[in-house]
């Protein structure tokens, strides 16, 4: 019998985010391997649309009912932990699991937001016939945490080859937009401005080659979340004393990754990730990219990045020092990135994520 994914949707129409990209890629490469697939619980997209319910009301209300009415072959749960509460008949579940950051960095997250994760999660383990795990290191934390038997689950690293993809369909303004900020090396940090993602750690290193006569541009692509206020805070007060910070918000894709391209060095000083995609992309793109020694970093980046505590603002200074000051050591280590994140493809996701799903119908 044909397969017939029903895909967690929910964020489909929501600014894309990590999550809302790994579910956008994940349809395209079923597509392409001739998966018939359906989205479910987007707000507007015409295939089982939530119509005006929360993403918790719709996966804790009508879903469940719904798919014991449609009859997929299986239902894709991918953001973390939102599963029915109870098993729908016939219909086996997957859930891709991308970090424990509630359980882990407790104070980065909302009270009830931190209550809520553990008791769904926890309820989704117990139902889900099979669970994707984005990195070693996610699937490690969530051993550590639940109760969840080894063959259920199975790790399944991203893919990165959208970020060639998209930074190469740049309209006109934006590459001249891009011309008109200079020629001069300039850092990129990309990603939430939020508690968990050290962006103080890139703002300390600035500041003390600020001190040391080091003028050095720093442009910050990313959203606001939770915790964003200290951060912004901080950058007003660097603007304050002469130190060139350029915060441009969320962009659209093409013109994220046309703002990547261009950067001289990408720095993602993370404490925690499940994964960490901005910096393989940045690295896909030929980027020279640090990171910290934390969460999956290492594991995703490996030697394609240079590594720094998420405490060493000297270290990291030392390095954007060394980098914005010579060509030939950015080439060098922009190639080695580029050849550490060719590797990293959607279609072999996609085909991990096809066997996965024939393990859950069985």
């Amino acid at each position: 019998m044909p397969l017939r994914c029903a895909l967690d949707a929910t964020l489909w129409d929501e600014p894309i985010t990590g999550i809302g990209l790994y579910a956008r890629q994940l349809y395209r490469g079923l597509v392409a391997q001739s998966v018939a697939v359906e989205r479910w619980g987007a707000e507007r997209s015409p295939e089982h649309p939530r119509r005006g319910l929360s993403r918790t009301l719709w996966s804790l209300g009508p879903l469940r009912a719904r798919l014991e009415q449609a009859k997929p072959s299986l239902y894709h749960a991918v953001a973390n932990f939102n599963l029915p509460l109870t098993r729908a008949a016939g219909v086996p579940y997957v859930l891709t699991v991308h970090d424990l950051v509630p359980l882990l960095l407790p104070d980065t997250v909302s009270t009830a937001f931190r209550w809520q994760f553990r008791a769904w999660l926890s309820r989704s383990l117990v139902v889900a016939d099979q669970v994707i795990c984005v990195s070693e290191v996610a699937r490690r934390s969530l051993h550590e945490h639940f109760e969840v038997p080894e063959e259920k689950v199975t790790v399944i690293h991203h893919g990165v080859d959208h970020a060639v993809e998209h930074s190469s369909t740049v309209d006109r303004t934006t590459t001249q937009w891009l011309d008109a900020q200079g020629s001069q090396p300039w850092v990129l940090y990309a990603g939430a401005l939020d508690a968990r993602k050290n962006v103080q750690l890139v703002l300390t290193a600035l500041e003390r080659l600020f001190e040391r006569g080091r003028r050095v541009t720093l442009v910050m692509a990313g959203q606001r979340w939770f915790g964003a206020g200290p951060i912004e805070h901080e950058v007003a007060r660097l603007r304050g004393r002469g130190l060139d910070i350029r915060t441009l918000g969320h962009l659209a894709d093409p013109v994220f990754y046309a703002v990547m391209r261009r950067a001289s060095v990408f720095v993602f000083p993370s404490r925690y990730e499940g994964f960490g995609l901005p910096p393989l992309e940045a690295m896909r793109l030929g980027v020279p990219t640090i990171v910290s020694t934390e969460g999956s970093l290492p594991e995703v980046c490996g030697t394609g990045a240079l590594h720094v505590g998420p405490d060493d603002a000297e270290a990291l200074a030392h390095h954007l020092e060394h980098l914005l000051s010579s060509p030939s050591a950015r080439a060098e280590l922009g190639a080695r990135g580029l050849a550490h994140a060719l590797p990293f493809t959607w279609a072999k996701a996609v085909t991990a994520t096809r066997a996965v799903y024939e393990r859950a119908t069985g």
